[in-house]
């Protein structure tokens, strides 16, 4: 393989963000003994690859609808409140019994249909009324916290009833949590749906240059009305993998601040935020490497209080690594101290 070749594969979307993925896992074997062990128990597996899957779903499935809206030049800082929104219903609706109050299939149609009906009134604000995506989403932000607090009576409702269980859990005879498929199903169809037709182009040019998409004949306002009205809609599935994880719905805490990861999950990927061209799959590589790192960190002993401090340090060079005029810099200083001391000699 010649120089232009490694050059050419270095400039592949994917190459920085699984670069990067493979260095920490890469510290995770060589640092932390029997990180990567795992055990099959009741025909499960259990171990830290499997839980940063399960945990990491959340994050995948929150990165990909706000890959989605960043593309477009656009931004939702609201998902973890939509989160915690669905959280809200589907616990509130199932009741605390062994016994669902309401058929489990409603209560997951009406925590997610809301949420999809929230991201529509974000969308509303952001491509009808023309309010700036931040100022629009900061709104839902802020009273989504209350609308859980009111759905849930200030309490935090729990739920016992065990199929919801499987949601975050594993159904007898699957070895892997159902989470992980969820995430699959919504990755998989984010993907066909921006590559095999003409919508990811579409959204691409919208971030790039909206109004010469919208003399160009692209419905630039239906669009965007459609990527936040999906990010509504996965937040509402990452609400319903939260709440099952726990059993129960934390109005206050759930998802929070979910959206800053969700934000440098996609960051991490290589997506720009000034939008315009996006890949789901770096996006989701990008998540996965917060949800590995926290673990790392945890299994070094980082502790609680200085976590994000830590994780903040390291997303920070992880960012650098993975600029290109950094790199460019950095390169340059190289070539000039070579030919400094080649000059001496």
């Amino acid at each position: 393989m010649n120089l232009e070749s490694v050059i050419g594969i270095t400039k592949k979307r994917l190459f920085w963000p699984l670069f990067t993925f493979g260095i920490i896992l890469l510290f995770d074997f060589l640092a932390i003994p029997g990180f990567f062990s795992i055990q099959f128990r009741d025909g499960n597996f259990f171990g830290r690859p499997v839980d940063i899957l399960n945990r990491g779903s959340v994050y995948a499935i929150l990165a990909v609808g706000m890959t989605l809206v960043i593309a477009t030049g656009g931004i939702d800082i609201s998902v973890g409140s939509v989160l915690a929104i669905s959280g809200a219903i589907v616990a509130t609706m199932l009741g605390s019994g062994f016994e669902a109050k309401i058929p489990m299939l409603l209560c997951i149609l009406a925590a997610v249909g809301v949420c999809t009906i929230i991201g529509c009134w974000n969308g509303l604000l952001v491509s009808k009324i023309g309010v700036q995506p931040v100022v629009a989403t900061l709104i839902l932000m802020v009273a989504g916290r209350g609308i859980a607090q009111l759905i849930t009576g200030g309490n935090i409702p729990t739920t016992q009833y065990q199929p919801f269980t499987y949601v975050a859990g594993f159904i007898p005879g699957i070895p892997l949590p159902t989470s992980v498929f969820i995430a699959a199903v919504v990755v998989i169809s984010a993907l066909l749906v921006t590559k095999k037709t003409a919508l990811g182009m579409f959204i691409e040019a919208i971030g790039i240059n909206s109004k010469a998409s919208r003399f160009s004949g692209i419905k630039v306002s239906r669009l965007i009305f459609m990527t936040y009205a999906f990010t509504g809609l996965c937040a509402g599935i990452a609400g319903l993998i939260a709440c099952s994880q726990i059993k129960a719905a934390d109005a206050n805490n759930a998802g929070l601040l979910i959206e800053m990861d969700a934000i440098l999950a996609v960051a991490i990927g290589g997506t720009s935020l000034a939008g315009g061209r996006f890949s789901i799959g770096a996006s989701v590589i990008g998540a996965l490497i917060l949800q590995t790192l926290t673990t790392t960190l945890y299994a070094l002993g980082v502790s609680p209080l200085a976590l994000n401090v830590v994780k903040a340090l390291v997303v920070i060079a992880i960012c650098l690594i993975q600029a290109e005029e950094f790199r460019k810099k950095i390169a340059e200083m190289v070539y000039r101290e070579r030919s400094v001391k080649n000059a001496k000699a």
